[in-house]
């Protein structure tokens, strides 16, 4: 992997500026054979973390006046040498730019190459790489937070900890097996206990973490359901705060799902405007309200919005009944034109009912507090480590069942041997987190997902 690679690291399109990336250790080299420096300055010789003005030059040409930043080994993001090309952004000139360099011996990036050899370099483990991309996609502050923190080693840290200790258990299980044929034991099977009770925790504790990592990295899809007419439409606009969904006083105007997504206090909410739920003939608006079924089944919560002046809750109960492990929300909407004692025969029937009017946006803010304390954010602002990766969540659950096995085999004397697979098995597991235990597949898989140029 010593060849040089190219990519254009910033959005391709017309901008003020690219960023053209070329990594390997020839880079440099490449480099300066094509840049004129204003100053006359050779890159060969000039020291990493520099930055130089002049041009890119094609037999005799410019092809753009460039800012070339470098980056020596190993203090580089790939750790081999880097030149950062900063040209102008004209789509033409990054190609001209690019071309020139693929012609001069470079090859182009395939996605995440870059990270890719920064792993293998490392520059640092598989988590924080895959934290990479989830900082390139989070779009919104907890994702961010996340990844900010898994990018500095939050994760990597409480990993490589656990399976450290196991490993030292691990190798006196190993040694006592050089000494079967005597009766030693040099693991201490008290503490070895013990310790295997302390990883249980940590590992029980980040798999439960994994089901909040997973609402604050894809969001939380939120179905708003009712009958037509009592204003499910109104209430998406005035979430969203546009105008998204087609608002009419004509029953079963919504004949599809309309979904659209807001991040309230950092936090990601899918909100999906469904086909209103009643008996009809027509045949468009009956598969709407299939639809509608579908996506309740995904949903995480179900918002079921009522007409203030309809207290008919048999829907609502039917709903409840149906899906019985869902967050079921009841909204009272049009609170504006009931009286209180309306109000309070609502919540005589329905106690947990929030009011509002969409139509005059009151009430939204408690709808919106009432979401949030769905999420347990406590652990996001405490900078607890937090599993967003599910990958990640599949290695945890399998090396806990493997500690399982070897606390099991400590219970019943299970020989030094056959504890010693379960302990094993356990730590490929654990390295599997951070890298430590790879195949070609397994990283083929992971940075294919990255985008091109990092």
């Amino acid at each position: 992997m010593d060849h040089s690679i190219i990519a254009l690291a910033t959005p391709s399109g017309i901008g003020a500026i690219a960023v053209i990336r070329i990594s390997g250790s020839e880079s440099i080299k490449i480099v300066d054979a094509q840049f004129r420096s204003i100053r006359n300055k050779k890159l060969a010789t000039q020291k990493s973390h520099t930055v130089h003005l002049g041009h890119i030059v094609e037999n005799g040409r410019d092809l753009d006046k460039v800012l070339i930043s470098i980056f020596r080994t190993p203090n580089s993001y790939t750790g081999e040498n880097v030149v950062e090309i900063a040209c102008h952004g004209s789509p033409y000139v990054q190609q001209q730019i690019i071309q020139l360099f693929l012609s001069k011996g470079c090859t182009m990036a395939t996605a995440g190459e870059f990270t890719l050899r920064a792993f293998l370099n490392g520059k640092m483990d598989l988590s924080q790489a895959e934290a990479v991309a989830d900082l390139i996609a989070s779009d919104s502050k907890a994702s961010h937070e996340i990844a900010m923190q898994q990018m500095r080693g939050g994760f990597s840290n409480e990993i490589q900890l656990l399976r450290a200790e196991l490993l030292d258990f691990a190798s006196l299980i190993e040694l006592e097996l050089d000494f079967s044929g005597e009766d030693v034991e040099f693991a201490n099977r008290e503490q070895f206990n013990q310790l295997l009770n302390r990883i249980s925790e940590v590992l029980k504790r980040l798999i439960d973490s994994f089901a909040l990592g997973n609402v604050i990295k894809n969001g939380i899809p939120v179905a708003i359901i009712g009958e037509p007419n009592v204003g499910k439409s109104t209430l998406l606009n005035v979430l969203l705060n546009e105008e998204r969904a087609i608002v009419s006083a004509i029953a079963g105007t919504t004949r599809d799902t309309v979904e659209d997504q807001i991040s309230i206090k950092g936090i990601n909410f899918r909100f999906i405007d469904t086909a209103g739920i009643r008996e009809t003939s027509d045949q468009v608006e009956k598969i709407g309200i299939e639809r509608t079924f579908d996506k309740v089944k995904k949903a995480r919560l179900i918002i079921y919005l009522f007409d203030g002046l309809n207290t008919d809750t048999s829907k609502y109960e039917n709903i409840k009944s149906q899906y019985p492990k869902k967050e079921l929300l009841p909204i009272c909407n049009k609170m504006d034109i009931l009286i209180d004692s309306e109000i309070d025969s609502i919540k005589k029937i329905l106690p947990n009912t929030i009011f509002l009017s969409a139509k005059m946006k009151t009430g939204i803010s408690r709808l919106e507090q009432k979401l949030l304390s769905l999420v347990d954010s406590g652990k996001l602002s405490s900078g607890e480590t937090i599993v967003t990766n599910s990958r990640h969540y599949g290695s945890l659950l399998n090396a806990l069942e493997e500690i399982q096995k070897v606390k099991e085999g400590l219970d019943i004397g299970l020989s030094s041997d056959l504890i010693a697979i379960d302990i094993r098995q356990s730590l490929h597991h654990l390295g599997e987190i951070t890298g430590s235990v790879t195949t070609d597949d397994l990283l083929g898989n992971i940075f294919s997902n990255f985008c091109i140029g990092k």
